[in-house]
């Protein structure tokens, strides 16, 4: 067969799957490496004559991905056998019950976990977006579904090269929105960064190659300042007696851009580019006092920056991090973060919440109490969502993100929740009922609305009332997926109370008016009043918009309108099959023959005039990404746009190959720029100059702002393609004075 392993492929198979025997000596019984082998021997001959897009054999795709788990997560064999066959089931002629008669229940039950759901309409969410939430169905029942699935999605994106543009820019859009945040939140530290820039480096690559350039740059310069920073801190820890190791560790990638973006800097002025990390060996019972030692060695060598002090051994994060971070000023006057944790501690910040828990032989499971507390919201939220997945989805990312506040009831209790929560958040948090009813709370003994966001430490003390009812507006200040749920839950009962209403108020109007109540009288009244669905109808009448007036003059007034349509209605249904002449390609075309577009699309589209959007900007030249909202309309986003990560991922069916066109020379984009620096007498003159005559470019508005000395400048102008704003830009920042000069 021309898929079969050549002799060194077959080697490198077997190579990989030696390391993973390796690495399960002392971790699993000869019965449980007999079952690893049994289940490698059935995917080799799965996927004997299957390849991957890169050309490489299909079996190395699973090997690698138990190998993650070995490495990367606290695994043991059941998991290997997962992460070997996660593929069978979906790919090839095995079905789950063969699964589960070679290797039992538990193992098959995963391995349905991970396979993904197939039969997704166009018009629903993505196919991944959809199995993203059986996984999470899953993963209430057994966590280690979707820990196989982030080592999955590690190596798929690891190897996305081999991918089509459109497919890369799909895959890294989900992996930012969804699975990223869900690493990070499980304490995969080191998993959500590589999962970041490397979705980074297919969505943004210009920023992500300088900044990759710019580390590989300073590299040299970097070790020399890091070893001279250590010296100091490692002799005071050998007087001082302790076992440690110090490690250094460079901030990712896609951490720098971010940063260099919200604090608007260049990448000089990333302070955090990198961190020290102090591993000391300490016994359980001193531990912090350990870590809190080593603190006051460090701090006596290096000045601390108090506000950056972040104390999670005393109140560990929800995952179980714990750990003690510091920034100090160096010698040379730069700021360095710090990190002290004990050997345990690391164990637990590298490997997650898997480092918390232990498979037994007979199948159950021993969780700490933080695992358990935040699967158990992980339930919650599966069992109070009825919307749509889009909207289950939203909701579990909300609680995905790991910046949390601490607070406590009026008895002392303490309940963690997500920073920007509220008053109503915590009520809700509490139950259901103080929710509905809280209208208030005392925060350390003041009283306050139920909008008031919480901080660190508040004590909240409830305040009820049996009157108090349920608002729409409540969810513009909720932070919390359970208050959101809650708060959704009453309202959508509302309204389906206010609808089965309306109708009977409608069927009453009818009655007394003597009018037929049945359909075509209902969708008369739908036409008269513009109504397009009949719950809106209803809901209507309920609110008065709608009056038993309304409904008399409808059919007193339009009797013999709809007489005469419905003697022409049999022409129009015979006439309705004619529409489908015009397909969405012969929609499209007609629009290019009325308005020659900027972009070029893919051989599955039709040419068409983009929308740019609004919420980014693109410019000729900035990574794109498109989507076909209907058959009329595409819209362009940059390729890091958020909304444009946020429906990759959720309509990845709707992606729409695009490029610009190499004769963009005469269409003019709106873009922005930021400038800030030292003000002096005519710099407004010498920045209007350089645009105008050096550059010609034609300016929308332009404003500045003056105060002690500094200013900020914004100004929003036309431009050809992102070079000539590049250009542009570095011209004026050669202005004296100027400090910064950014794209808004």
């Amino acid at each position: 067969m021309e898929n079969k392993c050549t002799e060194e492929e077959f080697k490198l198979i077997l190579s990989r799957y030696s390391d993973i025997q390796k690495k399960l000596r002392g971790k699993a019984t000869r019965e449980q490496k007999a079952n690893v082998k049994k289940a490698f021997r059935l995917a080799l001959s799965a996927h004997e004559n299957m390849r991957r897009r890169s050309g490489e054999p299909y079996i190395l795709h699973p090997l690698e991905v138990a190998n993650i788990i070995l490495d990367n997560m606290n695994l043991g064999s059941t998991s290997v056998i997962c992460a070997l066959l996660h593929d069978t089931v979906e790919d090839t002629e095995y079905t789950l019950q063969d699964i589960e008669g070679l290797f039992g229940e538990e193992i098959a039950a995963i391995i349905d976990g991970l396979t993904k759901i197939d039969d997704i309409s166009d018009t629903q969410a993505s196919q991944q977006f959809e199995t993203f939430k059986k996984i999470l169905l899953s993963m209430s029942k057994d966590p280690r579904v979707i820990l196989i699935k982030l080592a999955d999605r590690l190596h798929n994106m690891r190897t996305l090269d081999a991918m089509p543009a459109d497919k890369q820019m799909k895959i890294a859009s989900e992996t930012v929105y969804m699975y990223a945040p869900l690493a990070h939140r499980l304490g995969f530290y080191n998993i959500k960064s590589e999962l970041e820039d490397l979705a980074m480096k297919y969505q943004d690559p210009g920023s992500y190659n300088y900044i990759l350039e710019r580390i590989k740059a300073t590299e040299n310069e970097r070790d020399i300042f890091i070893k001279d920073f250590i010296q100091p801190i490692e002799n005071r820890l050998i007087e001082a007696g302790f076992k440690y190791e110090i490690l250094a560790r460079t901030k990712s990638i896609s951490s720098i851009w971010q940063k260099m973006i919200k604090k608007k800097i260049p990448f000089e002025e990333v302070f955090d580019l990198f961190a020290i990390r102090i591993i000391i060996e300490a016994d359980d019972d001193l531990q912090k006092s350990a870590c809190w030692s080593v603190y006051s060695l460090v701090t006596d060598v290096y000045k601390p920056n108090n506000d950056r002090l972040r104390d999670w051994i005393s109140t560990p994060k929800s995952n179980g991090y714990q750990s003690l971070h510091t920034t100090v000023m160096s010698h040379t006057g730069k700021w360095v973060e710090v990190q002290i944790r004990t050997r345990q501690m690391d164990a637990i910040a590298e490997n997650g919440f898997a480092s918390h828990w232990i498979y037994k032989e007979d199948g159950k499971q021993n969780y700490e109490q933080g695992v358990e507390s935040w699967l158990a919201s992980v339930k919650d939220i599966l069992q109070h969502s009825e919307g749509n997945t889009g909207e289950l989805i939203s909701n579990m990312k909300m609680n995905l993100y790991e910046k949390e506040i601490y607070v406590f009831t009026s008895k002392g209790e303490e309940r963690v929740l997500p920073r920007e929560s509220t008053v109503l958040d915590f009520a809700y948090d509490l139950s259901e009922q103080l929710g509905n009813c809280c209208i208030g709370a005392k925060v350390n003994t003041k009283l306050m609305p139920p909008s008031t966001k919480l901080k660190n430490g508040d004590q909240i003390e409830i305040i009820t009332s049996q009157k108090q009812v349920v608002q729409e507006n409540w969810l513009t200040f909720v932070a919390t997926a359970k208050a959101t749920d809650y708060i959704t839950k009453v309202l959508e009962q509302r309204r389906e109370d206010q609808i089965n209403e309306g109708k009977q108020m409608l069927r009453d109007y009818m009655a007394k008016n003597n009018i037929d109540v049945t359909k075509p009288n209902r969708d008369k009244l739908m036409l008269y009043t513009g109504v397009k669905e009949k719950k809106e109808l209803y809901l209507d009448v309920y609110k008065n918009k709608i009056t038993e007036i309304t409904v008399k003059q409808c059919f007193s007034k339009m009797g013999f309108f709809y007489k005469i349509k419905n003697l022409i209605k049999p022409v129009f249904t015979k006439l309705k099959g004619f529409k489908n002449i015009f397909t969405v390609d012969h929609a499209l075309r007609r629009r290019v023959d009325n308005n020659p577009k900027e972009l070029l699309l893919g051989e599955n589209v039709s040419e068409i005039k983009q929308t740019i959007a609004t919420c980014c900007n693109p410019v000729a030249g900035d990574p794109i990404i498109a989507f076909s909202i209907d058959d009329k309309e595409i819209v362009v986003h940059r390729a890091n746009c958020k909304e444009a990560i946020s429906m990759s991922a959720r309509y990845g069916n709707r992606i729409v190959k695009a490029k610009w066109r190499p004769d963009t020379q005469n269409v003019e984009f709106l873009a922005g720029i930021s400038i800030r620096g030292f003000d002096s007498k005519g710099l407004v003159n010498s920045i209007t100059s350089i645009i105008y005559q050096d550059f010609n470019v034609n300016c929308r508005s332009i404003r500045f702002d003056s105060s002690e000395g500094m200013f900020e400048g914004t100004i929003i102008l036309y431009i050809q393609n992102v070079d000539h704003l590049n250009k542009l830009m570095d011209r004026l920042k050669v202005i004296s004075g100027i400090e910064k000069v950014s794209r808004i």
